[in-house]
């Protein structure tokens, strides 16, 4: 079984923090400062740009990617690191339509991440007035699978509100009338075991920065199923994803397999942070982690929901409908999230009306869910949040 206080050891959590935002941004793994300063002294500072051979940087993005394939269910040398989300979700729908050139609709909902929505648009702008995005209610997604559907874009679970697709089932549903299926997995990897190849997904793409622990900015993964990898054509055709990059030809020739989805330079700093992170989920079963994961989730809903009746239920309160977090409806959310904050019960805040807490067992447990519960209680009980101060809202909510 998998030892969670063992895991919570491994990270920076600040003294007097409850930190239920890892679905945002993860925490500092305690390893990552000496693995950062050891690469930026002994590698960068004395190797200097022989570090790409001698330190191996340029075999991160997919030494890195194959660690991070164990725990999304993919096959090993079919995921690529760099750049960032926006980025590959263009590459995998760019690549998705024209391996179905003809069919015009990119299909979603509008529980989907707007970031996702906005570069799909973009894209099809650029390809013409005849394409479209199609964007439906999450629960009407399966009934709108229909033979005219290019590509099938879902971010597997809801930002807003946990809720969850069903991929096995959307995945099968897109195959049988000819679509292909993009997977967003910002809030499933390191969230809750994900099959990739069980599912047959076609494309998936997903952040590092939250449950990942990488650190804010850090890169983003593209995966690409075997049957595609040498037939998808990357829109972005960096010098990196070249056959050849050092032969510094004019002309594009896509690299073998997953490589030719490189763009640019492949952050090196930042991958060498993920690898650290790396290192503690080389430790952590996945299908111990969910179990955990709904467990820590529902005592959280049972505990708030009795001491705080004016908070609703936004969330599955089916554990299987659900990812790692559990958000709340309340009217005046962001001022009650700004109270609790600076009372030390870290969350976020998602408009209109979301207060989102999120619930990463490498780091969080039961004693801590039930001390943020009784920090909630005080807020709510005694309308702390009533505050001019806390309504005011920052750049970043």
């Amino acid at each position: 079984m998998t030892d969670f206080a063992a895991t919570k050891a491994m990270f920076d959590l600040p003294e007097g923090v409850i930190y239920l935002d890892g679905n945002s941004l993860g925490p500092l793994p305690s390893a990552a400062k000496d693995r950062v300063a050891n690469m930026m002294t002994e590698e960068w500072g004395k190797m200097l740009i022989t570090g790409w051979n001698k330190a191996g940087w340029m075999q991160k993005s997919t030494a890195v990617g194959n660690r991070i394939a164990r725990l999304i269910g993919a096959e090993e040398d079919h995921v690529i690191m760099g750049d960032t989300l926006s980025i590959k979700v263009y590459q995998a729908v760019a690549s998705a339509l024209e391996m179905n050139p003809s069919r015009k609709v990119v299909l979603s909902d509008n529980g989907n991440f707007p970031s996702d929505l906005y570069i799909v648009q973009g894209l099809l702008k650029s390809l013409g007035a005849e394409y479209e995005l199609r964007v439906v209610d999450p629960e009407a997604v399966a009934e709108n699978i229909t033979d005219d559907v290019a590509v099938l874009m879902l971010t597997e679970v809801d930002y807003r509100t946990g809720r969850k697709h069903d991929m096995k089932t959307l995945t099968a549903k897109a195959h049988e009338v000819g679509a292909l299926t993009v997977w967003d997995l910002a809030h499933s990897a390191g969230a809750l075991p994900v099959e990739l190849a069980g599912c047959k997904a076609d494309f998936a793409v997903g952040c590092t920065y939250k449950y990942l622990n990488s650190g804010p900015g850090g890169p983003a993964f593209i995966y690409v199923a075997p049957r595609h990898a040498e037939v998808a054509r990357p829109a972005l055709s960096g010098w990196l994803g070249h056959e050849a990059p050092f032969a510094f030809d004019l002309d594009y020739r896509p690299g073998r397999g997953i490589e030719r989805m490189r763009v640019g330079t492949p952050p090196v700093i930042q991958l060498t942070s993920l690898e650290a992170a790396m290192d503690i989920w080389d430790q952590v079963d996945m299908q111990d982690l969910r179990a955990k994961s709904i467990e820590l989730c529902n005592l959280f809903i049972a505990e708030a929901e009795a001491a705080c009746p004016e908070l609703e239920l936004a969330s599955p309160r089916d554990g299987d409908q659900r990812g790692s977090q559990v958000s709340f409806r309340f009217r005046e959310g962001y001022a009650a999230m700004q109270a609790l904050i600076e009372r030390g019960v870290i969350g976020d805040f998602r408009a209109p009306d979301i207060m989102r807490f999120g619930f990463t067992p490498l780091y969080i447990d039961a004693n801590d869910v039930r001390a943020a519960v009784a920090i909630v209680k005080d807020v709510m009980t005694n309308d702390l949040w009533d505050n001019e101060a806390y309504k005011q809202r920052a750049a970043v909510t």
